[in-house]
């Protein structure tokens, strides 16, 4: 899928902003690969040679990155790309459970999108929320506490076009392009709109607190199995 000629102007005047950041220019590969996912969905081999020409890399060089990282698709996937974590805690709450249903409700494999666009679906591995296990993920936005019931819920109603907002984080919910292009470095000023901790989160501060102890305290509690 080659860039049309706007789209490669656009490109290039957002990649040499990108490369600017960096003391290396190789060292703008990851974001410069965000922002050809942001432009085509995913990263094609045109996207490829794009990111190796401003960079002074092979385009094996690339394609070696690309493949290594799962954020970075070979190929389209859903406006909605739906990732449920299957990691220890998650899949024995209930995560694999979540992802066999979500399969056989959606009735796709991989990567692959519904026949509407609307929604891809993926195995993750931690996504470092385990005190809301089991957590499934859109656009790499948390959706906390899920069960099979709740995700199919999910799911119809991104396909659906429904007002969907994550659990903490923005308060609403990026398309998986616009999502790229903040992964990119173009931030879209949502970061601190919506819920950023919840209580499982701030459990330990909110002891520490009701107790007055200082960190050195609190840090001894937690090794006494929370006694001072």
């Amino acid at each position: 899928m080659a860039f049309t000629e706007q789209e490669r102007a656009d490109l290039a005047e957002r990649a040499a902003e990108i490369i600017a950041r960096y003391p290396k220019s190789r060292s703008a590969l990851l974001p410069l690969l965000h922002l050809v996912q942001a432009t085509q969905g995913f990263v094609s081999g045109d996207g490829i040679a794009f990111c190796a020409e401003r960079l002074g890399l092979s385009q094996a060089e690339v394609t070696a990155v690309v493949s290594f990282y799962t954020m970075y698709k070979r190929r389209p996937v859903g406006e909605y790309h739906v990732g449920v974590c299957t990691n220890t805690l998650c899949a024995i709450m209930g995560g694999d459970a979540i992802a066999a249903q979500l399969r056989e409700h959606l009735g796709v494999e991989g990567d692959e999108p519904t026949p509407d666009g609307k929604v891809s679906l993926e195995r993750v591995e931690c996504n470092a929320a385990c005190d809301y296990a089991p957590v499934v993920m859109v656009n790499w936005e948390f959706f906390d506490n899920m069960t099979p019931d709740s995700a199919r819920e999910l799911v119809d109603d991104l396909r659906a076009g429904a007002d969907v907002a994550p659990t903490r984080g923005a308060s609403r919910l990026a398309t998986w392009r616009e999502a790229a292009m903040i992964l990119a470095g173009y931030p879209d000023e949502q970061a601190g709109t919506g819920q950023t901790a919840g209580q499982p989160t701030l459990a330990g501060l909110r002891i520490a607190k009701e107790n007055g102890w200082a960190p050195d305290e609190a840090a001894q509690a937690a090794s006494n199995g929370g006694r001072p």
